[in-house]
């Protein structure tokens, strides 16, 4: 391949198929690992939660969001993460009247763009990791949120909608005998 072809190659597409087809084979794995569809749903769940724990830090020092002073702001910082990390701009709708609860809506979804899901596993969530994730970064923010996906695009949705709703603000938590 000449030089001039090299330089034609975008590297956020590169690296954006690089980790879809690294996810990809860890779903793989949890799925000879645990041998239970449930069971590959909660360790994506908490992978994801993991993750959102750790990307937070990240996010918070490049982005430079600045503070979240209602729910939305919350969402508007979560469609900037979407477009930091995964190279899209999900949209953020469906709000409940209470503005306490909304949509993610992925279209396309970036972990599925290589991935058709065998009958036999139609109650994977395959993506269940961003979920998670949201719920981890929330978490260190103070924010108490419960994700979960309503529409998957493997499933044969027209999108992929992750909802989003607010439980509570958290406490700062001050060790046991650090009053």
């Amino acid at each position: 391949m000449s030089r001039q072809n090299l330089r034609a190659i975008d590297p956020k597409k590169v690296s954006g198929e690089l980790f879809t087809l690294t996810y990809g084979s860890l779903v793989a794995q949890l799925l000879k690992d645990y041998e239970n569809v449930e069971e590959v749903n909660r360790q994506l769940e908490r992978i994801g939660y993991n993750i959102g724990m750790r990307l937070i830090e990240d996010f918070l020092a490049r982005a430079n969001p600045g503070r979240c002073y209602d729910f939305r702001d919350t969402a508007d910082k979560i469609q900037q993460a979407f477009k930091l990390y995964l190279g899209v701009s999900p949209s953020i709708g469906s709000w409940s009247p209470g503005g306490d609860e909304f949509s993610v809506v992925l279209d396309p979804n970036p972990l599925t763009e290589f991935v058709e899901l065998p009958d036999h596993l139609q109650n994977l969530r395959y993506s269940n990791v961003l979920p998670g994730v949201i719920r981890g970064a929330a978490e260190m923010v103070q924010i108490e949120v419960l994700a979960s996906f309503i529409a998957d695009s493997l499933k044969g949705d027209n999108i992929t909608e992750i909802r989003v709703k607010f439980v509570k603000r958290l406490e700062d938590a001050v060790p046991a005998g650090e009053d």
